[in-house]
């Protein structure tokens, strides 16, 4: 895939409609980076919560445990220490790691679920539109560097027996008011990424989506008007980009089909009687196939939700635990809920390690993929089961070209609403400060840190690279 960044560039040019508000083109974006490549970001949620004595380095010193324990600012190299176990599928790139404790996420939606919230820094009133305030942090950077699908929503979660099935509402937001859709099993995923465009007759995206549409706003239409309604106009708004997309790929097929890995096991791993780590590797290959043939450069990917049937860990072959029973301290087959807890973690870690290993192997510019790459691995609901949003941890595995200062390195950022503190909306506002969104401040901001006094606007500074 030597001429990967010339096929990028004809698929650009070619369609001559991928602009950002204003009329800035797609390829123009990317030349704010000297090398005109587009940057990738894929963010892994999971459920459950990461304790944060769960990502406490084995080998700290007194000194740095004691730190850690009391919750104050310190960073460690991590080339001097070991991993966590559960981190270990990451070890032979430890080069790329960064490890990020002490965020909080107070002004966003805490306890089981976060729902949109921990994408977009705000309240969302659990799953509610009106809740949504803005775009997410994913969109926002899929903006940046726009792709034929500009941003992909994958999802595994299930009513504690079976996994979801088809398109289905998602957690990411495009606008305010919005909910993105997502694709909710491997098979599905597949086909409405990729048959769609090599085999136009074997699927198609448009009734697909209508089918969504028709079951989740069918309701609203008949008997909603007013601000109710706008919410419904803005689902059929989606429609008509995905028609003008579709119209796009139609020029681009070629190429994808040309370019297009080979998938293993999907078909296996979307079918009903796959079990979870199945359904996890299948999803990652169609999330390892949609950014190496371009169709986007930005992935979230709920890899599990408490709901999750946890079937075929080790131990484990039937389907009748969710992950929500073992937040409660449940286990099977004398597996503690910690034991589990670790594996769940383990496979999600194993699914990353195989998405750093396929980019690696696939040229580009002057290295490969994934040197443009940042995969932000975290819990969606922060630091526990029942979290309360005074921590917020986040693993991140990125490549040479990335613009943040933080792999190889494990910060600990000052406590919450201490002088010093950084929230979840410093975070992203880092993130896209150091990608090419000069906004001041993304994300609510907290309210008992207003009530202090205490700075909470902007990037986090010790993670920007200097200029």
């Amino acid at each position: 895939m030597t001429g990967r960044r010339d096929f990028l560039r004809k698929s650009i040019l070619g369609t001559g409609s991928f602009l950002f508000p204003g009329g800035m083109s797609a390829l123009a974006a990317s030349q704010a980076f000297a090398d005109g490549l587009p940057r990738r970001f894929i963010f892994v949620r999971k459920s459950n919560g990461i304790r944060p004595k769960e990502l406490s380095l084995p080998t700290f010193s007194a000194k740095e445990k004691r730190a850690d324990e009391r919750k104050e600012a310190f960073e460690v190299d991590l080339d001097q220490h070991e991993f966590p176990g559960w981190l270990r599928p990451l070890e032979r790139f430890r080069e790329h790691v960064g490890i990020l404790q002490g965020l909080s996420s107070k002004m966003s939606e805490n306890g089981h679920w976060s729902y949109s919230s921990v994408m977009g820094v705000f309240k969302s009133g659990r799953n509610s539109l009106s809740g949504i305030k803005r775009a997410t942090v994913d969109f926002e950077l899929a903006k940046l560097f726009p792709s034929a699908f500009g941003h992909v929503e994958l999802s595994l979660t299930g009513n504690y027996s079976s996994f979801r099935k088809g398109i289905v509402a998602g957690y990411s937001a495009p606008a305010p008011h919005q909910r993105n859709y997502c694709y909710a099993d491997p098979q599905t995923a597949y086909d409405e990424l990729f048959r769609s465009v090599v085999d136009p007759a074997a699927t198609s995206s448009d009734r697909a989506m209508l089918k969504f549409l028709e079951k989740e706003e069918s309701f609203k239409a008949r008997s909603l008007a007013g601000y109710e309604k706008l919410k419904l106009e803005n689902h059929i708004d989606s429609v008509e980009a995905i028609q003008r997309r579709n119209e796009k790929l139609k020029k681009l097929s070629g190429e994808i089909r040309r370019h297009l890995p080979k998938i293993s096991e999907v078909h296996r791993g979307g079918g009903d009687g796959a079990t979870t780590p199945e359904k996890q590797k299948a999803m990652t290959d169609v999330l390892i196939a949609a950014l190496v043939t371009g169709l986007t450069n930005v992935v979230t990917y709920t890899i599990d939700e408490l709901s999750t049937p946890v079937k075929g860990l080790p131990g484990n072959e039937g389907d009748h635990i969710s992950i929500h029973e073992i937040g409660h301290g449940g286990g099977y087959s004398g597996v503690s809920a910690d034991q589990i807890r670790e594996k769940i973690r383990v496979g999600h870690l194993e699914q990353v390690a195989r998405i750093v290993d396929r980019l690696k192997e696939i040229p580009e510019g002057k290295g490969t993929m994934f040197d443009r790459t940042m995969i932000l691995y975290f819990p969606e609901n922060g630091e526990g089961h029942h979290s309360w949003g005074s921590e917020a941890p986040f693993v991140v595995v990125a490549g040479n070209e990335c613009a943040i200062d933080l792999v190889g390195r494990y910060v600990r950022l000052p406590y919450h609403a201490t002088e010093g503190h950084q929230t979840l909306g410093n975070w992203y506002t880092t993130l896209l400060n150091a990608y090419g969104n000069p906004i001041k401040h993304y994300g609510d901001f907290d309210l008992e840190m207003s009530r202090k006094k205490l700075k909470q606007e902007g990037a986090i500074q010790q993670l920007l690279r200097s200029s």
